[in-house]
């Protein structure tokens, strides 16, 4: 397959909207559950893959198909049940085997953003269980991606590690 270089616009981070916190989502404390921060993204990461010949129909057609290495997700503001949110998607760094991108999820009405999930992906064969790479028609999409992307800000929670800061002692 073949992406003509008019068909994406990687100026700005990628952007998906129509997805919603539902009901099931919800915890005792009456907002998003933490585990489903990490469904949702990974449900919006399957959309932004559809227009890359990278989702599940890539998967049947190749036994070719995504693992997710690596995730760093920070909360930063509660959702609730019925919220409209919106996604951003922004490539930081590819090689011939894997992605390295960040996204951002916002309330789609009040524009906060709420959680951010950083990820490292690795393609795979199936059929091998072994990293394998890109198709190249794929890396060539990558490049023009991160050729756009890669002159956008970083974003604030990318590379960040988990830890406690530790306070001056008086």
């Amino acid at each position: 397959m073949n992406f003509p270089q008019q068909d994406f616009d990687f100026s700005q981070p990628m952007l998906l909207e129509g997805m919603r916190v539902l009901p099931e989502h919800i915890d005792a404390n009456g907002h998003m559950n933490v585990g489903y921060y990490n469904v949702i993204f990974d449900l919006a990461l399957d959309k932004f893959f559809v227009p890359f010949d990278l989702d599940w129909s890539y998967v049947q057609r190749t036994n070719l198909s995504t693992f997710v290495l690596e995730t760093h997700v920070c909360y930063l503001q509660e959702v609730v049940q019925n919220d409209p949110l919106r996604f951003t998607f922004q490539l930081l760094d590819y090689d011939a085997k894997r992605l390295h991108y960040f996204m951002g999820m916002y309330h789609a009405e009040k524009n906060y953003l709420a959680a951010t999930s950083e990820q490292a992906l690795l393609h795979v064969s199936l059929e091998t269980r072994r990293a394998s790479p890109f198709l190249e028609e794929h890396q060539a999409l990558f490049a023009r991606m991160l050729a756009g992307h890669g002159k956008l800000p970083r974003p604030e929670q990318a590379g960040r590690s988990i830890g406690l800061a530790k306070k001056p002692k008086a």
